[in-house]
């Protein structure tokens, strides 16, 4: 019971203090108010930006391989004319390690065809193309909202079925429902049978925008492309036991080089990617993103420190009578240590809480496809660190106090 009498005491001190010295305190506290924006702000965009990326990453696999001719490369010099005269892999390969893989739960060959114009009628619009084989839906999300997926014997035989995208159904069939009717790919009549859930605009699209995306069976996607451009990537999914996809990758390897010939002193003349690694790549480029948000937080939190600490100075110089008047009375040091330190502590609040008020604003502010998001801890970070700028702004004011003669401190005018 004592305990809650002191902090409602200290409480009405400090609204006391905030009060009658409105403008002198608001100036003082704009260098934490500050302080915390930039460094919540940073940590929110970092985490909505993370958010976003990991959404995208989700549409090419989880515990998935690619299997390719080009090495993704995030940092250092990129090698690429040791690449150039790689071969591209094949579907052929693509059967030898369906038949042969034990450590993959689903293997898949896909190839892409960008700004692809589709037609329905007199309607059209530019569209991504991807050719795949039955088990892209084990290897990459493909939320299917209306119709269905491809069976077997349609990517078998290589029939005219199309899965299309949320955009593709409303700019070619707006206000209908498209499943059974056809469009219309490089000439080819196509029928479709599934439609995408709308997956929205994203910061990053690995794989291409699910929306305006037309999946067609591999064998459809190479009559009309392959003549040109014969090559495919390799998509292999591993079992959530097999910690790093370490096992997987070794007998991709060796199965690899075995097919294509390879001598022991031979360097591998295929890429085996990760999505994660870009991932990991963008990663770092977050952390020096972070590191300069508590730069620059660091110093206005600093000024704002020393703005809180002036303040305690002046209040307790202004209270010193009132500080006597309460030890004659029998006041032990730690409740006039506990009252300052508790002031010291509220007004840091207040401007961490301003600080967080503004970057829960901010998060309403439209940033193209990326949102804001303020999380609960980020605004734990935001009042943790605000409290110890209270404590070590106000703890020599509030020791000092604390330690005033009784008689001295009366006298004090």
């Amino acid at each position: 019971m004592q305990f809650i009498r002191q902090v409602l005491e200290s409480f009405r001190f400090a609204w006391q203090a905030l009060r009658s010295n409105l403008l002198r305190t608001t100036l003082s506290l704009l260098g934490v108010t500050v302080g915390i924006f930039a460094i919540i702000a940073v940590f929110t965009l970092v985490d909505s930006l993370e958010r976003n990326i990991k959404d995208s990453l989700s549409f090419i696999g989880d515990k998935v391989v690619y299997i390719q001719k080009w090495p993704w490369s995030f940092g250092g010099e990129y090698q690429w004319w040791k690449y150039f005269q790689r071969p591209e892999p094949s579907y052929k390969e693509y059967r030898f390690l369906n038949d042969k893989l034990e450590n993959a739960q689903a293997i898949v060959a896909m190839d892409f065809k960008g700004r692809v114009t589709v037609k329905r009628n007199n309607n059209s619009m530019t569209s991504l193309i991807q050719g795949t084989t039955f088990d892209y839906n084990k290897i990459s999300e493909v939320p299917v909202a209306d119709g269905r997926y491809f069976t077997p014997q349609e990517i078998d035989v290589a029939r005219n079925v199309v899965i299309i995208g949320a955009d593709v159904a409303e700019n070619l069939f707006p206000g209908e429902d498209p499943i059974g009717k056809s469009i219309k790919i490089s000439g080819l009549s196509f029928v479709v049978i599934g439609v995408q859930e709308k997956k929205g605009e994203s910061l990053v699209n690995f794989g291409g925008n699910p929306d305006v995306k037309c999946l067609i069976p591999l064998g459809a996607f190479a009559k009309m492309y392959h003549s040109i451009t014969p090559s495919i990537d390799i998509a292999v999914k591993g079992y959530d036991e097999d910690e790093g996809l370490l096992e997987l990758e070794s007998e991709i390897r060796g199965l690899m080089r075995t097919r294509r010939g390879l001598r022991p002193t031979q360097d591998d003349n295929f890429a085996i990617n990760r999505p994660e690694a870009a991932a990991q790549a963008i990663s770092s480029i977050f952390s020096v993103l972070t590191v300069a948000g508590w730069v620059i937080g660091g110093f206005s939190i600093l000024i704002g420190g020393f703005g809180i600490a002036n303040i305690m100075f002046v209040s307790v110089r202004e209270r010193t009578n009132i500080i006597g008047i309460q030890k004659s009375l029998g006041a032990k040091n730690y409740v006039i240590l506990f009252q300052f330190l508790f002031e010291a502590i509220l007004l840091s609040l207040v401007g961490g809480l301003a600080g967080i008020g503004l970057v829960y604003l901010l998060s309403f502010m439209q940033l193209g496809s990326l949102e804001l998001h303020l999380t609960a801890g980020n605004i734990a970070l935001g009042l943790g660190v605000s409290s110890v700028i209270g404590v070590l702004s106000g703890i020599i004011p509030a020791f000092s106090a604390a330690r005033l003669d009784p008689v001295i401190a009366i006298r004090a005018k």
